[in-house]
């Protein structure tokens, strides 16, 4: 466990501000980027990576897709593919991160 940048593992401004009102609970990247029980900080508040999990983008589900601020899959892989651009197809058989967090208590 240790104190990792909220920037090592969130991307961007938008992420920030989702996770911290509560809106984004897990993130999925394309490696890991902290372990179960790192920490981070956003605006004085302190959070805590409870789970890092491998799976494939055919694993991701509507949940998952909720947890990352989303409808549910099908708009996930709209976002993803437009946040990408022309970078990013959506494929299945991928290996991709499952980060997930919450407020320390």
């Amino acid at each position: 466990m240790s104190q990792i940048d909220a920037d090592t593992l969130l991307p961007n401004s938008r992420v920030k501000q989702a996770v911290a009102a509560g809106d984004v609970t897990q993130l999925t990247r394309g490696k890991a980027y902290a372990e179960a029980g790192d920490t981070f900080e956003l605006d004085g508040q302190r959070f805590v990576v409870s789970g890092v999990d491998e799976l494939t983008l055919g694993e991701f589900t509507d949940e998952d897709a909720q947890r990352e601020g989303s409808a549910d899959l099908d708009a996930y892989k709209e976002r993803m593919i437009r946040v990408h651009g022309g970078n990013f197809e959506w494929d299945n058989e991928s290996d991709v991160v499952r980060h997930r967090f919450e407020p320390a208590e």
